[in-house]
C-alpha cells in the first residue's frame, strides 16, 4: 500500500522525476490504479467571466494590460450568460465549471457580489463550481464557501526560486497566503503550475516539492504547458515536449496520489497518442471547450472521439453522486 506523504525531500522528488521515462510511467500508473479508477477522467469547463486589463505583469499572460496582445478586454459577463454557459458545459459532459476573472485580487464590491450569485446559480446545477479570481482574503473565501463554491484555483506557476523572473507584482508568499485562506474556509484547493517558462528541471521539482509538502495536498493539481502568446515576454519560448509533460504528471501522481492531476493548457498542441501517454502517467482530469480563458483548447467533439478511442468516461461530480452526462457518440469513432 502506497503511503500518503507530506514530508517529501527535494532529493526524493528529483530522484523520481529523473528516472528512465518508461520506469517513471510504470511507477506512476501503478500508484494511479491504487487510488483512482484509470478509466475515469474529470471533465471541466473554464470560462473567462472578466477578460483582460489585469494590472499584473505575469510574463506568460496575454491578459496583462501592459502587454500588446490580441486579447479583447471585456467587463464581468452578465450572470445569466454565465449560467447558460454552465448549462451547456453540463450537457457536454462537464461536471466542474470554473470561472476565471483577470483581477489581481478580489475586492468587496458589486462585481464580487455578482460572482457570488454566479456561484450560487451553478451550484444549483449540481456541478462542482470553481473560481480563479486572484488573491483572496479569509473573509472573502468564507463568502465564496457560503455561496456554495466547491474549489478555488490559485496556481504557484513555478518554483519559488524562479518566480521573480516571471512575476514582480505579487510574491510567492502572497500565493501561499491565498491558498491558506482557501483551506481555512474548507474549500477544495486547485493549485499547480506552468512548464516552459524558461525554468530548469530543478524548478519543476521545486514547485512539486512545495505542493507535495503542504499540510494537505491540493485536491487538484493542474499541469500546464506554456502556450506562447505574441506580445508577451515569453512569446518566443520553445514548445514543451510531451516527455516533459509526462515527467511532471507522473511525478505529481506519485507524490500526491489522491490528487486530480489535470492535463491543462497546451493540450491543443498534443495528438491523441501524446494525451494517452499523459493519462497513462496519471492525469485524470482535462478542460473541455474551445478555450481556456484566452488560449485555444481542443473542441468538444475532438475530446468525445479521444474518450471513445481510449475507452474513458467522464468522472461524476463529487457532490451529488449522480452519473456524469456521457459525451455524444460519434459515428465511425472507435
Amino acid at each position: 500500500m502506497t503511503e500518503i506523504r507530506n514530508d517529501w525531500t527535494k532529493e526524493e522528488i528529483e530522484k523520481i522525476y529523473n528516472q528512465p521515462i518508461l520506469e517513471l510511467i510504470y511507477q506512476a500508473a501503478t500508484v494511479h490504479r491504487e487510488f483512482n479508477d484509470p478509466s475515469e477522467v474529470q471533465v471541466c469547463t473554464l470560462l473567462s467571466v472578466k477578460t483582460g486589463g489585469c494590472p499584473e505583469d505575469c510574463a506568460y499572460c496575454p491578459q496583462a494590460a501592459r502587454y500588446h496582445t490580441d486579447v479583447k478586454v471585456h467587463k464581468l459577463l452578465p450572470t445569466e450568460q454565465v449560467l447558460e454557459s454552465a448549462r451547456i458545459a453540463k450537457e457536454n459532459g462537464s461536471t466542474r465549471f470554473c470561472m476565471g476573472a483577470a483581477w489581481r485580487e478580489v475586492r468587496d464590491n458589486r462585481d464580487f457580489d455578482r460572482v457570488l450569485d454566479m456561484v450560487k446559480g451553478i451550484n444549483e446545477l449540481d456541478m462542482e463550481v470553481c473560481c480563479t479570481l486572484g488573491m483572496l482574503t479569509e473573509s472573502q473565501a468564507q463568502k465564496l464557501k457560503e455561496a456554495g463554491l466547491y474549489a478555488y484555483n490559485h496556481n504557484l506557476d513555478t518554483s519559488e526560486e524562479h518566480y521573480d523572473d516571471i512575476i514582480s507584482t505579487r510574491t510567492y508568499d502572497d500565493r501561499l497566503d491565498t491558498i491558506g485562506n482557501v483551506r481555512k474556509a474548507k474549500i477544495s484547493v486547485c493549485s499547480g503550475g506552468i512548464i516552459g517558462l524558461g525554468e530548469q528541471h530543478e524548478d519543476r521539482v521545486g514547485m512539486l516539492h512545495t505542493l507535495a509538502t503542504m499540510e494537505e495536498h491540493p485536491e487538484s493539481v493542474p499541469v500546464n504547458a506554456l502556450v506562447p502568446v505574441p506580445g508577451t515576454p515569453l512569446e518566443k519560448q520553445p514548445k514543451v515536449s510531451v516527455w516533459e509533460m509526462v515527467r511532471m504528471i507522473a511525478t505529481a501522481r506519485i507524490t500526491m496520489p489522491k490528487a486530480m492531476v489535470r492535463l491543462s493548457a497546451g493540450r491543443v498542441r498534443m495528438n491523441q497518442e501524446e494525451q494517452a501517454l499523459c493519462f497513462m502517467a496519471g492525469a485524470n482530469s482535462i478542460f473541455a471547450g474551445d478555450k481556456l480563458l484566452t488560449t485555444p483548447n481542443p473542441e468538444v467533439n475532438e475530446d468525445a472521439e479521444l474518450f471513445q478511442t481510449l475507452n474513458l468516461k467522464p468522472r461524476k461530480a463529487f457532490k451529488n453522486g449522480e452519473p456524469a452526462v456521457e459525451f455524444q457518440q460519434i459515428p465511425g469513432a472507435n
